[in-house]
C-alpha cells in the first residue's frame, strides 16, 4: 500500500513510551566482569539472556534472506499476537476482524485487551467472500486483521489475501503456524511489498518445539521496532533460544519429519475415509485434519474412553474433530479404535 504510514495507527500512548533498557541490552558482550545486572555470580543459568535473541535472528535471516531488523521473536506466537493488539488497538474504542472458524486466540486477546471483534464466516469451501467483506474493511475504527494460513481447524490456506491487503488501509496479521507442512509460498516474502503486512510462524508445529514457546515475526522494520519497544524485556529464555538455534541447525530431521508426517496424514485419510462413521474429511495442508462424523460428541467421549485425544470442533462446525497426525503406530490405534464404533 503506497503512502502507509504505520505511526498513524499506533496508540499515541506507545509512541511517546520510554522503553524499558535492560541490563543485556546495554551491553550485548560476551566477556566481561558482570556487575550491572544484580545476578547471582554463582552457577550456569545465572545470566540473563539476550533480550533480542541475535543468534537466532541471525540464523533465521540467513535461512529466509529477511534481515535481522525486520524479525521479532515472541512468547510463542500468542505473544505476537497479544502485542499486536497492544500496538495497534485502542480499548473500547478500534476493532479487530477475524474470518471464522479460526484459531481461538484472537477472540481470547480481543477480549482480554476490550477490542470489539467482528466476525465473518468463511464461505462453503473455507474462503474469505470478497463482496461481503469489502464493506467491513471501511468500518470506522478497525485496525487488526487476523488471517490464519493454513487456518485452524479447516486446515486450508487461504486465498485473496492480497484483496484484503489491498482494501484495507490498516493492520494485515497473518497467521502461517502451519506453513511448514504446505507448499505455498509465505507471505513473509511480501513484506516489502506491503509495510503493513506482518506475518507469524512458529517453532512449535514442524519445529517440534511447541514447550520451548519461540513464535516468529516478520514485518517492517518500523513494525519490529515497536514491537521491541513494548515486549518484556527477557521474553524468551536463554535454553529456548539455544532449544531454537538447535532445531534450525537440523535440517534433515525437521525435512524427515514433516515428510513422515505428510505422508502419514495420506494414509490417514485413505483408512479413515472407508469408515462408516466418516461423512467428510476436509482438504488439508497442516499437520491436521478436520473429520465430519456421524455423530462429533459420541465419536469424541469414544476416543476418550480409549485415551486418543482429538479436539471436538462441534461448537464451530458441526459434528466436526480435529484430529493431528501422530506417529505410524498412534495412528494405528486411532484407525483400530475408531473401526470398533459402529455409525448410529
Amino acid at each position: 500500500m503506497k503512502n502507509f504510514n504505520v505511526k498513524s495507527l499506533v496508540q499515541s500512548h506507545i509512541l511517546k513510551l520510554q522503553s524499558y533498557a535492560s541490563a543485556r541490552a546495554e551491553y550485548s558482550g560476551e566477556n566481561g566482569i558482570f556487575l550491572d545486572a544484580n545476578e547471582n555470580p554463582y552457577g550456569n543459568l545465572n545470566r540473563y539472556p539476550d533480550p533480542y535473541q541475535q543468534a537466532v535472528k541471525e540464523k533465521l535471516s540467513s535461512m529466509t534472506h529477511i534481515p535481522t531488523h525486520q524479525i521479532f521473536i515472541g512468547n510463542g506466537s500468542d505473544e505476537v499476537i497479544d502485542l499486536a493488539f497492544r500496538l495497534f488497538c485502542t480499548p473500547a474504542k478500534d476493532k479487530a476482524l477475524i474470518f471464522t472458524p479460526t484459531y481461538g486466540m484472537y477472540e481470547v486477546c480481543a477480549h482480554i485487551q476490550n477490542i470489539k471483534l467482528l466476525s465473518q464466516p468463511l464461505n462453503q469451501n473455507f474462503q474469505i467472500d470478497k463482496n461481503t467483506v469489502l464493506p467491513l474493511l471501511k468500518e470506522q475504527n478497525l485496525k487488526l486483521v487476523f488471517i490464519c494460513s493454513p487456518n485452524n481447524p479447516t486446515g486450508n490456506c487461504i486465498e485473496d489475501i492480497d484483496f484484503i491487503l489491498e482494501n484495507f488501509k490498516g493492520i494485515v496479521f497473518v497467521d502461517e503456524a502451519y506453513i511448514d507442512f504446505s507448499n505455498r509460498e509465505s507471505w513473509a516474502k511480501k513484506i516489502t511489498q506491503y509495510p503493513q503486512l506482518i506475518v507469524s510462524q512458529t517453532f512449535s508445529k514442524a519445529r517440534g518445539l511447541a514447550s520451548a514457546r519461540i513464535g516468529i515475526a516478520y514485518s517492517s522494520a518500523e513494525i519490529i521496532a515497536l514491537f521491541n519497544k513494548i515486549k518484556l524485556p527477557y521474553n524468551i529464555s536463554k535454553l529456548n533460544q539455544e532449544a531454537a538455534l538447535a532445531a534450525l541447525d537440523a535440517t534433515e530431521k525437521y525435512q524427515l519429519e514433516i515428510k513422515n508426517i505428510l505422508e502419514e496424514k495420506k494414509r490417514l485419510i485413505d483408512k479413515l475415509i472407508k469408515l462408516p462413521i466418516v461423512k467428510r474429511i476436509y482438504p488439508s495442508e497442516a499437520n491436521f485434519i478436520l473429520v465430519e462424523v456421524t455423530t462429533a460428541d459420541k465419536v469424541y467421549k469414544h476416543l476418550i474412553h480409549h485415551k486418543i485425544i482429538t479436539r471436538n470442533r462441534n461448537h464451530q462446525l458441526k459434528n466436526c474433530i480435529r484430529i493431528s497426525i501422530g506417529k505410524a503406530y498412534e495412528n494405528d490405534q486411532l484407525l483400530n479404535t475408531l473401526t470398533k464404533l459402529i455409525a448410529p
